[in-house]
This record gives structure tokens, sequence and C-alpha cells, in this order.
């Protein structure tokens, strides 16, 4: 890859890999990109005449080394992704692909805290100050801190749950402090002057992961203490493509409040997955009628596209408030038939 590296940059990589990939799984990549990035990535692409086979496969090929190496880190830590990729790539590459990585690759602490039970962590820290709970959930699977927070006393449930949410910037000598309490062996990874950690996204991805009776909780605590706070986690809970979380019967009730016009723009950007789901729940007449609607209407500004799906998301929210719809929950609901 090295040739290829000298000819194009970073950029250039980025526009070549999207066009291999395609319009449909770019579209996708594009949904999770900053405005910026994706108007200099669609600059890049326009401006992109001709690719020859082998440029497009060097990319294809980096990236697939660079996903590899990922997975790795994920799975046993820099040394262990060091390991396997050299024995699968050689010396030169895995130190080749490694080092692209070391420079945006965040290498989360209390990596050996993932990898604990969340029974026997709960027991370990839910004494803590909940800033200390909330450092550490923040670095936990969505999965694992959601059983955590459950367990916790509901007092603390929404303190906890604020500070994640509010937790913007941690200094590396607190996470050392925190990670010595827990008898941390990889404090010595934490290298940067700051680590971006929680954040709203990442409370979303509790709550939605946690039962609704401690979701409840938790948001209408928020919605007295921090109303603002509360209304900008309700807007990500559950988005538009979530919709393959409800049953045929929750969609037909959902479609029944769905202005047609607004069902039409929605599906504009979303993937044949949730299309088919939509037209499936649909009389076939009805189908028909928003198909031709999606390719009369032409070209939709995204703007136009993210205020029809949330119309239909806060439509989905109110139902499920008022128990007419069940959303499907990792979290340990139970339905009662």
């Amino acid at each position: 890859m090295a040739k290829t590296e000298e000819r194009i940059t970073g950029l250039q990589k980025a526009a070549i890999l999207l066009i291999a990939l395609g319009p449909e799984k770019s579209s996708n990549i594009f949904k999770h990109l900053k405005e910026d990035e994706i108007e200099e990535l669609t600059l890049e692409i326009a401006n992109t005449r001709t690719i020859t086979p082998q440029v497009r496969d060097e990319v294809l090929d980096e990236f697939y080394q660079v996903c590899l190496a990922q997975q790795y880190i994920a799975e046993g830590g820099i040394n262990y992704a060091k390991e396997v990729l050299e024995k699968s790539f050689g010396a030169d590459k895995a130190r080749d692909v490694i080092g692209k990585l070391t420079a945006s690759l965040q290498v989360k602490p209390f990596e050996f805290v993932r990898k604990t039970d969340p029974s026997q962590l709960l027991n370990f820290i839910q004494d803590e100050h909940p800033q200390t709970i909330a450092l550490i959930l923040s670095y936990l699977s969505a999965a694992q801190s959601a059983l955590i927070i459950s367990a916790l006393p509901p007092d603390r449930q929404a303190d906890v749950a604020k500070r994640i949410a509010v937790m913007d910037r941690t200094s590396p000598d607190i996470i050392k402090e925190v990670e010595k309490v827990l008898e941390s062996k990889l404090a010595s990874l934490v290298n940067q002057d700051y680590t971006i950690v929680g954040g709203v996204d990442a409370v979303v991805e509790i709550l939605n992961t946690v039962d609704r009776g401690t979701e409840k909780h938790i948001m209408e605590t928020l919605e007295i203490e921090e109303p603002e706070l509360a209304d900008e986690i309700r807007k990500k809970m559950f988005v538009f493509e979530d919709i393959l979380l409800l049953d045929d019967r929750a969609i037909q009730r959902v479609l029944r409040d769905v202005d047609n016009s607004d069902l039409a723009i929605a599906l504009k950007g979303s993937n044949e997955e949730v299309q088919n789901a939509i037209f499936n729940n649909l009389s076939k007449r009805l189908a028909v009628m928003i198909k031709e609607d999606m390719e009369f209407m032409g070209p939709v500004r995204m703007k136009d596209v993210e205020e029809a799906q949330q119309k239909i998301v806060n439509i989905i929210r109110k139902l499920e408030d008022s128990a007419e719809i069940v959303i499907s929950r990792g979290g340990g609901d139970e339905i009662v038939v």
C-alpha cells in the first residue's frame, strides 16, 4: 500500500472507498458523519474522474486491514492485534496498520472492567460517588451499563444518567486514579491530554437498553431537574430506523396517525429494510401511491427527510407512552398476555 499512500490523500482514499462500496452503503455511512465531512467527501467524489482497478483494490485492502486491526484490538488489545496481524500480513504490514490506528483510535481505559461480570462490578462500585460510577459506565458497553444502572437505587439512577450525559472531557489523572482504585493494568494506555467520554449519545444508548420502568423513572427525573437535557436525550432515544423493532400490528397502528406526504419523504432517506417493513403493512393501493410519490418528488433535502422522520418518531413515542404499542427492548421488559 506504500505506493498508493504516496500518491493519494486520506480524503481521496475515503472517496474511493465510498465509490467502491456503492450508493446504498455509502448513504448509510453518510448518516454517521458531520455536515462538513459530508461536504468534503461529496466534493471529492464529484471530482474523482477515474479510478484504476489497482488503486481501488489497494484502498479496499487497506480498509480491510484496518477493520481487522480494530476488531483484534477490541478483542485483546494492541499487543494481541499486532501479534495476529504479524502472522497474517507480516511484521512490516502489521506495524504499518497499527501505526495508522494509534493516531486516531482511542483504546479505552477500563478494558479489564469491560470483561468483568456486571453483577460483580456492581458490588464493587455501587457505594462509589455517582461521578465515579458515571465515568466507569461511560467506558462499558450499553448492555453492561444498563444492567448496572437498573440495579442502582432509584434515587441514584437519574443522578448517574445525568452525569454521563453532561460528561465531556475527563482529565487522564482522574481516569488513572479511578483505574488504580479498580486495580487497572491499562493506565499506561491513557496517553492523551484529555479523553472524550460519556455524552448524550452514551446515555441514550444505555437508556435504549434498560427496561422501560428504569428509563421512565430516569427521564421523568431529568425532565424536572434538567428539562433541556431531557429533551435532547428524548429526541435521540428512538430513531426512525428503529421502526424495525415494532411488530406488524404496532407498525399498522403507527401508520394510521402518519400523514402520507410525511411518510413518502421519510422513506426517501431510509434503507430498503425499513421501506419493506412499512410497505408490507400498507394496503397494496396505498403502497403503490406512496412509491409513486417518492419517485415523482425527485431529490429531497436531508433536512426535510429528518424532519419527516422525526414526526413519525414522535408519534411512535406518544403511542408507546399511552401503551398502545410496545417497542421490543433488550433490557428485560415483561409483556403480560
